[in-house]
């Protein structure tokens, strides 16, 4: 009779399979059950939260947070950083401002100058970084300060009103009850999830992530790769700039005031792993989602908005704890 001997750690490919199908899928999950629960408590808690226009009001904050963050949520993936949201968005909306009702652009003009604008700024961030090594976080420090300087600098610090433009409208308001915001940060929410998922682009975002040196050598452009990342910032926070002036009918170069802290929250807390190689466009929505619920229901508990920033900050800081401490995990179970 012959007896099988089991192979000493045959079982670990098969649970670490098990441990990656579902792990994967694991953060989503506990968000999820974070939301409905905020849900409930704030449902009962702040009155009028569950009302249709505070909901309405709500998608229209998360789509300021969200259309910026499907870009950073591949620029983490690739394991770089870009910390210059707010001020280009505050950037972008003064310059759709001016160029629409200073500069003699028309509106046409003033928006396709901003989005070309907001490409040429993130390419330049991702070109430093490609040509020259320049860490992620250093180039998108430097134009976090040049454009916020810029914007402050071309106003002086005073808001430019938007001309009156049905386009403006538009783009500021709703369609069919919902707000035009929200439908641009759906839309592109679908493009991304689907270029991350199905394309050569997003498979080489992740490959670069997980190792930069081993993608180049298998043949990857990492210089174009990275250019393309940035650049793509630039685009949306130049498109949530062009949202965000026509929602308040008027560019301001103090808008958007602390905006790349809650992108970059929901990105993390999204399960988007800090050190690259790792995270979905699914998990950053609902990170926007969460993020944006926390807001809202802050409010309307009447809490000091200076102790929202407090909030905000322990937010992140637990998020960052929590990505590291599940990634310290997933490294181990890779290893036994």
């Amino acid at each position: 009779m012959t007896t099988t001997t089991p192979v000493p750690g045959a079982a670990a490919p098969a649970r670490r399979d098990l441990v990656g199908r579902y792990g994967r899928r694991l953060n989503e999950i506990g968000l999820l059950a974070a939301i409905v629960l905020l849900y409930v408590v704030l449902g009962a808690s702040a009155s009028g939260f569950l009302s249709l226009d505070n909901q309405l009001g709500l998608l229209r904050n998360a789509a300021t947070i969200g259309i910026a963050a499907w870009g950073v949520t591949l620029v983490i993936v690739a394991g770089e950083i870009d910390i210059s949201i707010g001020p280009a968005v505050a950037f972008a909306s003064v310059l759709v401002a001016k160029g629409a009702a200073e500069w003699n652009l028309g509106v046409a003009g003033a928006i396709a100058l901003t989005l070309l604008l907001g490409v040429a700024w993130g390419a330049l961030a991702g070109w430093l970084r490609a040509r020259f090594n320049v860490p992620s976080f250093i180039t998108t420090l430097g134009l976090w300060s040049v454009l916020g300087g810029l914007a402050l600098y071309m106003t002086d610090a005073l808001p430019v009103p938007l001309p009156e433009s049905a386009v403006f409208d538009v783009l500021g308001g709703s369609v069919l009850g919902v707000p035009t915001s929200a439908l641009v940060m759906l839309a592109l929410f679908a493009v991304f999830a689907y270029v991350a998922r199905y394309t050569a682009y997003g498979r080489s975002v992740y490959a670069i992530g997980g190792n930069a040196a081993a993608a180049r050598l298998a043949g990857l452009n990492v210089t174009r790769v990275r250019v393309l990342l940035f650049a793509t910032t630039g685009l949306l926070a130049a498109i949530t700039g062009i949202l965000l002036a026509a929602r308040l009918g008027s560019g301001n170069g103090g808008a958007a005031a602390g905006l790349e802290f809650d992108v970059i929250a929901a990105v993390v807390i999204g399960g988007t792993a800090l050190a690259g190689g790792r995270g979905s466009l699914l998990g950053t929505f609902l990170g926007v989602v969460f993020i944006s619920v926390i807001a809202n229901g802050l409010v309307l508990l009447g809490v000091n908005p200076f102790f929202q920033d407090v909030v905000r900050g322990l937010i992140i800081v637990a998020a960052v704890l929590v990505n590291v401490l599940v990634n310290s995990r997933s490294a181990a179970n890779r290893l036994t």
